[in-house]
């Protein structure tokens, strides 16, 4: 068990965890997070196809110097990688320490045991012949310390991972050569033991380090400046895609950089000149670098929905608080240089508002970190951002299948997680936001864990596992609440979500 004691801070980034395996009790301005061993374990496991991507890609580029700096010394031509990966087993903790200090970062000195099942082979060229060497039976007992920092709001909650080794590592395994053990050579399975293990407590015994970058900081840590209002008009003179010499349109949405989910108009049915006047919001994090997407598609009843074209705009082209009214030639892609373009595929006509926040009301990661954020300047008095979070689900099980994910529904906007295959136990941590223009007092929120058929065909190809209706005048009043609600239509289903309210005031 884990006792921490640290600022709320920390516990915002931690409230994903099961309720099971977390409790928190404030004192002042520090939090008291008590969590089981048995959930870091859980947690890592989550995160192992992650850092099993990062880890390996940090070992290639160290070991690439170090075996261009050795291989002239015994007359070797090269020595690549054919595989590298970690396994589908992740280390598992039998005891930790943990400290507190000023910094945003969570340090855990650990015991780790691994006995993994990774592919490591390697191809050795020397003298005109070519050798394959696979690491087989690999075990490793270590006590390393762990910094994860610094911590950021967004999921995985941090941006790198430093590990550095308090004591030698003790590192088993077996090596193959074309089939054969080359670990019975006389004296070659210590010698290669003993090499590893001084390499690498050299290179990582602390304080020295090996650094996993796992996202990037600068981008974590963004926070919304401001809101795109997007008034999707009219479309004119549609490219007829429809065999009888008609379309069915309707638009999609996005701001690039932005991993939320893309909004949609209503589709117009057999209409090559639709009128839409349909409104949307869309949080802006970085004008300078971000651009409204808009793709204008042609419905099909069956299959995939055939593309029309599309055309994005710049927000560093709009004027903060100034309404701007563009008539936008609908293109094949964005590529200048395509002859395609020149051809006509109709136009779409728009209304784009982007509103700021005040100097004094953007956040910041100073005072109170419980305090909910606030939403941009501009926002119509009592309006604001519902922001929902889905954290995780339990016990959700299909007739036929089990692949969750959630459907949001709200105000006739649907939001959906990414699928999980083959899992009773999801986990998503993705962020969902709604601008409004006034609380949602007497509003509900429709969510439901739906799971899709991986195989093709239309016999069962989706299925509800199960679903609740929460009234947010809880969230308007709370500002933030965070529960995990039995799942209705379900035996024994629960779904963690967080729900926040965020004015201007």
């Amino acid at each position: 068990m884990i006792v921490y004691v640290g600022t709320s801070y920390l516990f915002r980034h931690l409230c994903w965890v099961p309720n099971g395996l977390c409790r928190f009790f404030q004192q002042d301005s520090y939090s008291l997070v008590v969590l089981k061993v048995d959930w870091l374990n859980r947690f890592i496991a989550y995160m192992w196809p992650y850092l099993d991507t990062a880890i390996c890609k940090t070992v290639k580029s160290i070991a690439k110097p170090i075996i261009a700096e050795q291989i002239p010394k015994y007359k070797i031509n090269s020595v690549e990688f054919e595989a590298l990966t970690l396994g589908s087993l992740p280390p598992t903790f039998q005891g930790m320490k943990v400290y507190l200090t000023d910094e945003k970062e969570l340090i855990m000195e650990l015991s780790i045991k691994w006995a993994g099942n990774p592919n490591i082979v390697v191809a050795v060229k020397a003298f005109g012949l070519r050798a394959t060497v696979q690491v087989v039976d690999l075990q490793v007992f270590a006590t390393p310390r762990i910094t994860l920092k610094p911590l950021v709001p967004t999921f995985p909650c941090f941006a790198k991972i430093l590990v550095s080794l308090m004591e030698k590592p003790h590192v088993d395994f077996g090596l193959k050569l074309f089939g054969a053990d080359a670990m019975s050579i006389p004296g070659l399975y210590r010698f290669a033991q003993e090499i590893i293990k001084d390499q690498v407590a050299n290179m990582y015994l602390w304080p020295k380090t090996l650094e996993v970058q796992i996202m990037d900081p600068s981008k974590a840590m963004k926070k919304p400046v401001g809101i795109l209002n997007v008034k999707v008009v009219r479309a004119m003179k549609l490219k007829k895609k429809d065999l009888l010499g008609g379309s069915d349109p309707y638009v999609k949405l996005k701001l690039t950089e932005d991993k939320l989910l893309t909004k949609k108009t209503t589709i117009k049915y057999k209409n090559l000149n639709p009128e839409w006047n349909e409104e949307f919001s869309m949080v802006v994090k970085d004008p300078e670098t971000q651009a409204l997407e808009l793709i204008v598609y042609d419905w099909e009843q069956i299959g995939k929905h055939d593309k029309i074209g599309m055309n994005v705009v710049p927000l560093k082209d709009l004027t903060p608080e100034e309404p701007k009214v563009m008539t936008l030639d609908i293109l094949k892609n964005m590529n200048p240089n395509d002859v395609q373009n020149e051809k006509s595929r109709g136009q779409l006509v728009v209304e784009l508002v982007y509103k700021t926040f005040k100097d004094d009301e953007i956040p910041t990661e100073s005072g109170d970190s419980n305090a909910v954020e606030k939403a941009p300047e501009g926002t119509p008095a009592g309006g604001g951002l519902l922001v929902v979070i889905v954290h995780e689900a339990e016990d959700v099980e299909g007739k036929h299948h089990t692949n969750p994910y959630v459907r949001l529904t709200f105000r006739g906007e649907e939001k959906k997680t990414k699928p999980v295959k083959k899992n009773r136990d999801p986990r998503w941590g993705e962020e969902f936001q709604f601008a409004l223009e006034e609380p949602p007092t007497d509003d509900r929120l429709h969510v439901e864990v739906i799971s899709n058929s991986s195989r093709m065909g239309l016999l069962h190809p989706k299925e509800s596992l199960g679903y609740v209706v929460i009234n947010l005048s809880d969230v308007v009043t709370n500002k933030r609440i965070n529960e995990k609600y039995h799942l209705i239509d379900s035996k024994h289903g629960r779904l963690q979500i967080e729900l926040q309210w965020r004015t201007s005031s």
